[in-house]
């Protein structure tokens, strides 16, 4: 099955598209597009990696589900399209890289330009049913993207990785943090937020530190 992906992921991913999961995978997601509401668009499923290649990457932020409401999704993890309304999670990162850098709060939530500047915006899950949060977990998506973080750790050095609430950084488990750096926090959401531990955890500075230390360019936040 040829996967409209960024050459230099394709590259290394071709062993994932080649196994029977992901061809089950491709058949369902198809299947689903076909006859329910899917988000995001088709042709932005794979929108994390086309706009990040993995010569660029050198941050990775781990998102659960793409947002399950009309004209949210975008294929990037927290971002949504222009003229959308920013979403909770990401009004309180928002506010945590003004608290942080004193950038002033966008007023699109759209992040592709994270992304092109070597953010991986990374769902565990890259589809989901309108209205149905989770409805596309459990299918062979997380097997993907584990395969994804796993070939990142492997391959390169001195990548960021933003784990933010429980889930990711379960699945953050297979990074080696001796070659990377690991920054953890609870996550985003107005739920955890407001209890303590996002608010102040400082991740934007200490990422942009770390790959200025490392010879990197920082991210403008």
């Amino acid at each position: 099955m040829d996967v409209k992906i960024e050459q230099s992921w394709k590259t290394r991913l071709e062993p994932e598209f080649e196994k029977p999961y992901f061809t089950e995978l491709v058949n369902f997601v198809k299947e689903e597009y076909t006859s329910k509401q899917i988000f995001p668009p088709a042709k932005q499923i794979f929108n994390a990696f086309n706009f990040c290649s993995f010569d660029d990457c050198k941050v990775v932020i781990l998102g659960q589900d793409p947002y399950h409401g009309p004209g949210q999704a975008n294929g990037l993890c927290f971002s949504v399209n222009d003229g959308i309304r920013i979403p909770p999670s990401l009004v309180n990162i928002f506010k945590e890289i003004h608290d942080d850098l004193g950038l002033p709060v966008p007023k699109t939530g759209n992040l592709e330009r994270w992304a092109k500047q070597g953010v991986l915006l990374l769902n565990a899950t890259l589809t989901v049913q309108s209205g149905l949060a989770g409805s596309h977990q459990n299918k062979g998506w997380e097997r993907f993207t584990d395969a994804v973080i796993k070939c990142i750790s492997d391959e390169k050095e001195h990548v960021v990785f933003l784990l933010w609430g429980r889930y990711a950084q379960d699945k953050g488990t297979i990074i080696n943090a001796a070659k990377h750096y690991v920054l953890k926090s609870k996550h985003p959401s107005p739920m955890s937020a407001n209890g303590g531990g996002w608010f102040g955890n400082g991740h934007f500075s200490k990422a942009n530190a770390y790959l200025e230390s490392n010879g990197a360019e920082p991210i403008d936040w």
